[in-house]
């Protein structure tokens, strides 16, 4: 028999947990709309249990869930007989994810929630087992063949419990409405918290506001921008309002075109019509307007007026890029 190649073998891999997938997806039934009721209607928390790798698998679904607006705690099966039995509370559904259904552990942690009086979802590949005949949900995660060359280790399996996991999560998140604004108060941390709530204010107010008025002579100019150092000054008309830009790049082609600096004021050399974010838009958003524009820094407008600058430096120092 000829040797696979790494990349053959790679992709066989991939073939098979793909495969488990979508032979799951075909398996869900009225079951998982159960499932899904119980959750949402539920005043306690999920209790998620497993053994093994399963175990493993049921703490990414708890951290998933958490994160999604649906608070879960997970426990893991042998611990659960020797104390931790004690987190289950009255109201809560618990969730035992297991391949087999008949590891030791998993029937005894299964008989003593029964006694409980607590509902029990069983994430199970074998529909037989003790595990399954004994709950009150059944989510199929049955597969045909882990990826693994001996059809032994967990793979396929756990990929399929992962996905029916990620399925959980998202079908609660459609039915809460939970959205952006929602996850941002579970992820203040980061830089995914800070896309999702940070805002320009919160960046540019820490940031000096250069300005010239449009009859500002160039040395004016000069010196605001020194002083200033972003780099850049916003030229505004009589009435207080921009009008304009000028920036470093400005007064090098200004050089390079021979303009004599006697005489020379802000409104001759200044970019008119310059771009501009509204002060209480996301960070990000500025991220995405200054890589479309291939520039390093945005006007802040609020209300139409000018109030201050961000830079890509802000942005970058905040951990966005």
């Amino acid at each position: 028999m000829q040797k696979r190649s790494v990349k053959e073998i790679a992709q066989h891999t991939l073939a098979l947990e793909a495969q488990s997938i979508l032979e799951m997806r075909d398996n869900l039934g009225e079951d998982f709309e159960r499932v899904i009721e119980l959750l949402l209607t539920t005043k306690g928390r999920l209790v998620v249990s497993g053994i093994g790798k399963s175990a493993i698998i049921g703490q990414k679904i708890v951290a998933t869930l958490n994160s999604t607006g649906t608070p879960s705690i997970f426990m893991h099966a042998a611990d659960a007989i020797h104390g931790d039995l004690g987190m289950i509370r009255e109201e809560d559904p618990v969730l035992i994810i297991s391949k087999s259904g008949e590891s030791p552990e998993i029937k005894v942690l299964v008989t003593l929630i029964r006694n409980l009086g607590n509902p029990i979802i069983a994430m199970v590949g074998n529909i037989p087992s003790s595990l399954a005949t004994a709950s009150d949900c059944i989510l199929n995660t049955t597969v045909s063949q882990e990826a693994c060359p001996n059809n032994l280790a967990p793979t396929s399996s756990t990929t399929a419990q992962l996905a029916m996991g990620d399925a959980l999560a998202v079908c609660l998140m459609e039915a809460k409405g939970f959205s952006s604004e929602d996850f941002a108060k579970f992820h203040p941390g980061g830089s995914l918290g800070k896309k999702l709530y940070l805002r320009v204010s919160d960046l540019s107010r820490l940031n000096e506001q250069p300005s010239v008025k449009e009859e500002s002579t160039l040395k004016e100019v000069i010196l605001e921008m020194t002083k200033k150092r972003l780099g850049l000054t916003a030229v505004l008309n009589t009435n207080n309002q921009l009008v304009g830009v000028i920036t470093d790049g400005d007064l090098r082609r200004m050089l390079e075109k021979g303009i004599a600096m006697e005489g020379t004021h802000a409104k001759t050399i200044m970019s008119a019509n310059p771009k501009t974010i509204e002060a209480d838009a996301l960070a990000v958003d500025a991220l995405d307007k200054m890589r479309k524009n291939n520039i390093t820094s945005l006007l802040v407008a609020e209300n139409g007026h000018y109030t201050g600058v961000i830079h890509l430096h802000d942005l970058i120092r905040e951990g966005l890029i």
